[in-house]
């Protein structure tokens, strides 16, 4: 057979046959999603929830919505983080394009396209998609609610420190640090002048001071690596009977735990209102959590006062405070004294185990696997947009694992390489058993034929022994 040679250039073809193009077998995850999608109506609910944004029968048609949120479920399965990274990868894979629902004659949505469509669908939108997710869990039995863990993580802001500006004047940091230098002397001072008096400085940047103007929602705060960066704050209420997420909120990230935990308790609360409602629902969620499990960053007499007053048992890791005082506080003394008494009992450890490995692992897969962990939009209402529908992605994930065994294309794949190797070390062994079955088949033959026939003499004396 000779060698094939590749063209270096070729013509493009002016017309092609419908059947000579090119065809995919089809990723076996995205099928299964697809046929999860479609028994449960997903495509006709969003289609009803998004007819207020489109115009009625003006202009040309727009990017369906099935498609849309389709696209940023890819994010969070192709562990893409940007728009334009999730059009070019949907464009570029066949199987992907039978996900969406493209044919190879139509054009994949570009990235503007889904990011106009983004601004055009509002976030409650958004939240009711994540509700339906909820209510798929509910439906195959991944839902219970009665037990819920809180924790909070930061997102890596899309907007740089250099570019913060004074709240008051509008200056830069540059421009404040030469008005300083100015004040204390020194009249042209030089790049090393500036750094010098800022490393002085004992306060650097606070955000009572000093804001962004691309993206006035992100904060200054520390990272989880150490480093100092403009950030948002996300905060997941989890379910820890089944892992599946609850709620998710995008807050400032200089508000501390023991504020942000009120509006992401209540967004459980409402969730899981919303999926014990619905009719369809054969089994029956929690109405409201029952059990609230927090690291001690939420721990304080308010919080404690207010779970206890919501009527939630409250499983909070208490600090180290020493010896406290509780003359005029009653209620705080026997809501702290009663989360302390749970959290010394067998079910509080067992709770605080789980709440460390279920929540780290929503973070885990949605954050880093994910591709969430540094954002690529600005301004709250734009992070939670995008940030809801990651996370029911992550809720399919779930489900899809109790179906097929896996919650992402890439374990799929995965699983057919560990079956192939367990497959190869299950012949090897069945090998290596064979040879040995052998072998002692061909020793207990040369045995036998060693042994010498018994005579008369010798079956006298094996009957007279016994043996």
């Amino acid at each position: 057979m000779a060698i094939g040679r590749r063209a270096s250039e070729s013509q493009s073809s002016l017309f092609v046959a419908a059947q000579d193009l090119p065809r995919s077998p089809g990723h076996p995850f995205y099928e299964r999603l697809n046929q999860l999608l479609r028994s449960a109506g997903f495509d006709r609910f969003v289609e009803g929830k998004c007819q207020e944004f489109y115009a009625p029968k003006m202009g040309r048609p727009g990017t369906p919505p099935g498609v849309y949120f389709r696209a940023m479920l890819v994010g969070y399965f192709e562990g893409i983080d940007s728009e334009r990274g999730i059009a070019w990868r949907c464009s570029d894979s066949l199987a992907l394009r039978a996900f969406l629902g493209v044919s190879l004659e139509e054009s994949v949505p570009d990235h503007s396209t889904l990011s106009r469509t983004r601004r055009l669908i509002d976030v409650e939108t958004h939240r009711e998609v994540f509700s339906f997710v909820l209510k798929i869990l509910a439906e195959h039995g991944l839902l219970q609610g009665k037990t819920v863990g809180i924790d909070a993580t930061t997102l890596e802001a899309n907007a740089a420190l250099r570019s913060i500006v004074r709240r008051d004047d509008g200056s830069g940091y540059r421009d404040f640090l030469i008005g300083l230098a100015k004040s204390s002397g020194v009249e042209t001072p030089s790049r090393a002048d500036l750094a010098k008096l800022d490393r002085k400085r004992s306060k650097k940047g606070s955000n009572d001071d000093w804001e962004n103007p691309h993206d006035p929602d992100a904060r200054i705060t520390k990272m989880k690596d150490g480093r100092t960066h403009l950030a948002h704050k996300a905060e997941h209420a989890v379910d820890l009977d089944s892992g599946a997420v609850l709620a998710v909120t995008v807050q400032p990230a200089d508000r501390g735990d023991t504020r942000s935990v009120y509006a992401t308790l209540s967004e459980a609360s409402d969730q899981l209102a919303k999926v014990s409602g619905d009719e369809r629902q054969s089994a029956k969620a929690c109405e409201s959590p029952v059990e609230a499990v927090l690291d001690k960053g939420y721990h304080s007499n308010e919080v404690l006062v207010a779970l206890d007053e919501l009527g939630i048992k409250s499983y909070v890791s208490e600090p180290d405070r020493g010896r406290r005082r509780w003359r005029g506080k009653a209620d705080e003394q026997r809501a702290t004294y009663g989360n302390r008494r749970r959290l010394r009992g067998r079910r509080g450890k067992r709770l605080l185990r789980k709440r460390g490995e279920l929540i780290e692992r929503s973070f885990a897969h949605v954050l880093e696997t994910g591709g969430m962990r540094r954002v690529h939009l600005r301004g709250h209402e734009n992070i939670e947009k995008r940030y809801l529908v990651h996370t029911a992605a992550f809720n399919l994930g779930l489900v899809m694992r109790a179906l097929v065994g896996r919650g992402t294309p890439r374990g799929l794949q995965g699983l057919a390489g560990m079956l192939r190797a367990t497959m190869a070390a299950f012949m090897r062994v069945a090998a290596l058993l064979e040879s040995a079955f052998a072998a002692i088949g061909r020793s207990e033959r040369d045995l036998s034929a060693n042994r010498p026939s018994p005579g008369p003499r010798h079956l006298s004396a094996t009957f007279a022994t016994g043996r």
